[in-house]
């Protein structure tokens, strides 16, 4: 029998055997049954809800987001949205004020294209406004790290310190460091930034989840370290994690991983190891994308963070021990060698989930590549329509098949999406508003950018969900109103009345 029911919905499967139902059942965590049939699995002890003609869709799936960093975020300096140099100093100075000497200072989201004067600080700002405290502060897409004297200083890093290996310390015009640091030249501050910080508590973990539930989140694949591996088992042996997590291994911890005798899969229904997370480049922001032509009025092609041959080294180590490969390559010539290398383990017979996270900018004859080697491409729709301006300046007619989310779609190729939070908003419905507007919150560019990359309000809602069919997992999200019928626009006002994870109430907001 049932232990919960839901009737009296507009209930979309996502699933083309059987699309619409008005009732599902949910028993020992899965759907069990649809419509006349859920009906008759009603009795004393099921948990009925009427949800009076709202739209149900399946639980929605973040694809790709760093949810402790997201967790510790919302305890960090929050730089989004600073609209000058000056002003996101200002918040810096601000929590220095109650900072105490010594104490780091971290913080995250500041991006200098945003700002009346787009170029890349230096430590001299922070230096007048926190002399006697380490400030270090991720640029919005993690590529990118801004650090003052005092936290240069406490890594021990000077004039002499070499570039590593995919990875530049910028220096000033006397030869010291200025205070920006790009790709791997940050894991000279491991620990100490907003996105790999040491420490998490159980209760920024727990808030954060929550936080999920009311957006309809119910599952996420997760881009983190062990911290962030460690917090979720512990709530996991509490019995307390909710959300359905795949955890990714970084690439550098992957011979310790297999070495201990780490499998793809090993887990449970609530968290599972999924794979490995390769970086091939950087990101659009920092410049660091890797291009086949160089930034437009550059002599610039981006960094190369890892080569080939490590890439795929660490890419058949994973597939031997049946991962999954998820491999982050957001420049044309990224996503081409990635592309090299998956069509090299497809014809020695690898068959496990290749993916490629971003996909951002595809050169075209590539773009039918990913359905011919059946390699899934992870996606953030809401990268598309933040970074539109930026992908304009930067690569100029080339940036028609950035985000290229349609034309993946139409050769069959599989698209999953996500969020990348806290590089952008958790929340799903900025994404599957920006998936199918190509437009910004405020209307911006009028009519889309590069529209025909538009999607259906169905196959945005495919990107973030699983289907819902007999024996799935039990999980759905009941919604405010229909998003399937409602403007475009409407979607970004989108409340979730509830969310049911394993056949369980998790969010409750009363329906009148």
């Amino acid at each position: 029998m049932a232990d919960l029911l839901l009737v009296n919905g507009k209930i979309h499967t996502m699933n083309p055997a059987r699309p619409r139902a008005n009732a599902m059942a949910f028993a020992n965590g899965c759907v069990v049954a649809f419509d006349d049939d859920a009906l008759a699995l009603r009795d004393a002890r099921t948990e009925v809800i009427d949800v009076h003609g709202r739209v149900v869709i399946p639980g929605l799936v973040d694809h790709h987001i760093h949810f402790a960093a997201y967790a510790m975020s919302l305890a960090r300096v929050n730089l989004e949205g600073a609209r000058s140099l000056e002003e996101t100093v200002a918040r810096v100075a601000a929590r220095a004020k109650s900072a105490k000497p010594g104490e780091w200072i971290i913080g995250f989201g500041w991006n200098h294209l945003d700002w009346t004067k787009p170029e890349f600080p230096t430590r001299a700002p922070l230096d007048a406004v926190a002399p006697n405290n380490p400030v270090v502060l991720d640029r919005k897409d993690g590529h990118s790290l801004w650090a003052n004297t005092a936290a240069l200083a406490a890594r021990g890093l000077t004039r002499e310190t070499p570039n590593p290996d995919g990875g530049v310390i910028e220096h000033d015009a006397s030869g010291e460091p200025n205070g920006i640091l790009r790709e791997n030249a940050m894991e000279l501050f491991k620990g100490q930034r907003g996105f790999d910080a040491d420490e998490i508590t159980e209760g920024e973990l727990l808030n954060a989840i929550h936080s999920a539930h009311r957006l309809g989140l119910t599952g996420i694949y997760n881009m983190e370290r062990a911290n962030a591996l460690r917090a979720f088992q512990n709530l996991r042996a509490q019995d307390k994690l909710t959300l359905r997590v795949t955890h990714m291994i970084p690439s550098e911890n992957l011979e310790h991983a297999l070495a201990r005798g780490l499998r793809g899969g090993l887990g449970d229904e609530f968290l599972r190891i999924g794979g490995v997370k390769i970086f091939a480049d950087g990101s659009l922001g920092s410049q660091t994308a890797w291009m086949l032509e160089p930034f437009d009025r550059t002599d610039n092609c981006g960094i190369a963070t890892h080569s080939p041959e490590q890439i795929e080294a660490w890419a058949r180590a994973a597939a031997r021990a049946g991962m999954m490969v998820c491999t982050h390559a957001i420049g044309d010539r990224a996503v081409r060698g990635v592309l090299n290398v998956y069509e090299r383990l497809r014809r020695d017979r690898f068959d496990i989930p290749l993916r490629i996270e971003h996909v951002q900018h595809l050169e075209p004859s590539d773009i039918p590549r990913l359905r011919a080697l059946n390699v899934i491409a992870s996606m953030q729709p809401i990268h598309a329509t933040s970074d539109y301006k930026m992908a304009d300046q930067f690569l100029g007619a080339r940036a028609r098949y950035a985000y290229a989310f349609k034309s993946l779609l139409n050769t069959g190729a599989t698209v999953v999406f996500g969020s990348d939070c806290p590089v952008e908003t958790l929340d799903p419905w900025a994404g599957i508003h920006a998936a199918v507007t190509r437009e910004r919150a405020n209307g911006e560019p009028h009519g889309g950018w590069y529209p025909e990359e538009k999607l259906s309000v169905e196959e945005a809602v495919g990107g973030y969900s699983i289907p819902l069919s007999v024996g799935a997992p039990g999980d759905c999200v009941v919604l405010s109103h229909d998003i399937f019928e409602v403007p475009p626009r409407e979607i970004l006002s989108t409340r979730v009345e509830y969310t049911v994870v394993g056949g369980r109430i998790v969010q409750n907001e009363i329906i009148p």
